[in-house]
């Protein structure tokens, strides 16, 4: 076996030694630098790959805008009103509703407020992991005001009372919210300004009066309103006004139904006027319900438009309005027709009190006035004959001389004296001369002078006109005559009378008068959902 060599060594060089102290100086300095370079390198892949992951929009499925709403499924998902929200603390709901207005704190959260007609609730959208991405806040902080919006969210408790919802004891935590349609048009004006207070005097003041003065008032002009009325009508006030309005409506076919009356429905166009002008357009159905009472129908109704050609730009007057009106024979005394007009009054103003009062509180609001009053108990409604409404208004300073009639002035004055003396905005007067009504009114028994009519007042403005109607025709020719009106132009009605006709009474109501006066708007646009009169034909 052979010998394994010994490793060789290597010769010694005089004077080599190991690294010096600067070298292994400059090394650590390198290295160091080279781990900072590294840290920061890798500091700023970590940021880079958290502004990435930032970036990513992780909740579109949660937000945007929906397809076009063409019916392409029915799921089916209820959803609910904001006025049970109170009810429905913890549980997640689905809403669609209108962006009233919105509010970004920040890039993480922003407040919704979401609108249902009368109703409002504040929503809260926050930033959350897998939920509710920045995009989605951004997104939902664009949204138009009045936009159409489906929101699913959590009912929570909200930590102080809410001022600015109607709905205040809770909010709505969004989780989801989608675009249903969305505001392509500049506003005229927000609805939140639309709803803004204003006082009793503002309220008395034209749209050129408060223009003229200079004074900033917080309020939208009434032209304006009504030359955007679609926008108008979303408002809070409006949407309370027009459930009265029907509610107006349905108290008086509910009490006339519980009474015997039926409702019909008579022809718009006539050949000449019911008050003996020149027109197409029906002045009222009075003709009609006559002529139902001689068909014996015994006791009829109707509620449908009535025309009127007149030239008044008032705060009182339309050329086109909702006529409330009724018919019924009477048995012994036109005080039955009176007294059954006088309960449909009492049933109405008791109804809207007490079914109402929310929608009456809102839009107090807007119209702070007085409570309507009107006199309840044994001693029934006040009830004056047009000569004592003549000397409270005489004793009052207004000279006798000057009332013949009473017109809207007097009118409202002898408002204030009834309310300040007998404490009711709701009365009566009686037995009106007979040569300020029509010609089908039965003259007074004793004073051919006087007639058997009424009208009806609500605080100082007539809101109904009626009496007891002549159902002899010699003596319905007679008075024609003695009001200048062909018999022959109005052949048909007569002939209604001559084929015999019970004693019979009514009267006819403005439906927006009533709605006017009741909630003190001061001008019956307001009650009108779209007025006309003689300067307006649209929207």
């Amino acid at each position: 076996m052979s010998e394994v060599p010994e490793p060789t060594k290597q010769p010694e060089v005089e004077g080599q030694t190991g690294p010096t102290k600067s070298e292994l100086k400059k090394r650590a300095k390198a290295l160091e630098k080279e781990q900072k370079a590294a840290e920061k390198a890798a500091k700023q892949q970590e940021l880079a790959a958290q502004k990435a992951a930032a970036e990513v929009d992780y909740a579109t499925e949660f937000y945007g805008q929906l397809p076009l709403h063409q019916s392409q499924s029915r799921p089916r998902i209820p959803r609910v009103e904001i006025a049970s929200l109170p009810t429905r603390e913890g549980e997640t709901v689905l809403i669609r509703a209108r962006v009233h207005n919105s509010r970004a704190q920040g890039s993480k959260m922003v407040f919704l407020n979401l609108r249902q007609r009368t109703e409002s609730v504040q929503a809260l959208m926050i930033v959350a992991p897998e939920k509710v991405s920045k995009q989605m806040v951004k997104w939902a902080a664009g949204l138009a005001t009045e936009s159409i919006v489906l929101i699913e969210g959590v009912v929570k408790k909200s930590p102080e009372i809410i001022k600015s919802a109607t709905v205040g004891t809770v909010e709505l935590e969004v989780s989801k919210l989608f675009l249903i349609s969305g505001v392509e048009a500049r506003l005229p004006f927000t609805v939140e300004d639309a709803d803004r207070p204003q006082t009793e005097a503002e309220a008395d003041r034209t749209d050129a009066e408060v223009e003229a003065s200079g004074s900033q008032f917080n309020r939208v002009l009434l032209d304006t309103r009504l030359n955007n009325r679609v926008v108008d009508l979303r408002s809070t006030t409006n949407q309370a006004i027009f459930k009265i309005t029907a509610a107006v409506g349905d108290l008086f076919r509910q009490f006339l139904g519980s009474n015997g009356f039926i409702e019909i429905h008579s022809p718009k166009l006539q050949g000449a006027a019911t008050e003996s002008g020149n027109a197409f357009l029906a002045q009222s159905p009075q003709l009609a319900k006559q002529m139902c009472i001689a068909a014996d129908f015994e006791r009829v109704y109707e509620i449908g438009p009535v025309f009127r050609a007149e030239n008044a730009n008032t705060h009182r007057h339309l050329t086109e309005f909702m006529g409330l009106d009724l018919e019924m024979t009477i048995e012994e005394h036109y005080h039955e027709v009176m007294e059954m007009l006088d309960g449909l009054f009492l049933n109405i103003f008791r109804g809207l009190r007490e079914q109402y009062k929310k929608e009456i509180d809102v839009i107090n609001k807007q119209f702070p006035v007085e409570e309507f009053k009107w006199r309840e108990g044994p001693e029934g409604t006040l009830t004056l004959s047009f000569k004592e409404a003549i000397d409270l208004l005489v004793e009052d300073g207004v000279p006798r001389e000057d009332l013949d009639d009473i017109d809207t002035t007097n009118e409202k004055r002898l408002g204030r004296i009834v309310r300040a003396k007998y404490e009711t905005d709701y009365y009566i007067i009686d037995k009106f001369p007979m040569a300020l009504r029509p010609f089908y009114t039965m003259p007074d028994p004793n004073d051919p002078t006087l007639s058997n009519s009424y009208d009806f007042f609500m605080r100082g403005e007539e809101i109904l006109s009626g009496a007891q109607r002549i159902h002899e025709p010699k003596l319905l020719e007679q008075q024609m005559r003695s009001k200048s009106i062909d018999p022959a132009s109005m052949q048909g009605y007569l002939d209604a009378f001559r084929l015999g006709c019970a004693p019979h009474g009514g009267g006819g109501i403005g439906l927006e008068r009533v709605v006017m006066l009741f909630l003190k708007l001061n001008n019956i646009r307001r009650a009108s959902l779209f007025p006309r009169d003689p300067k307006r034909l649209e929207p």
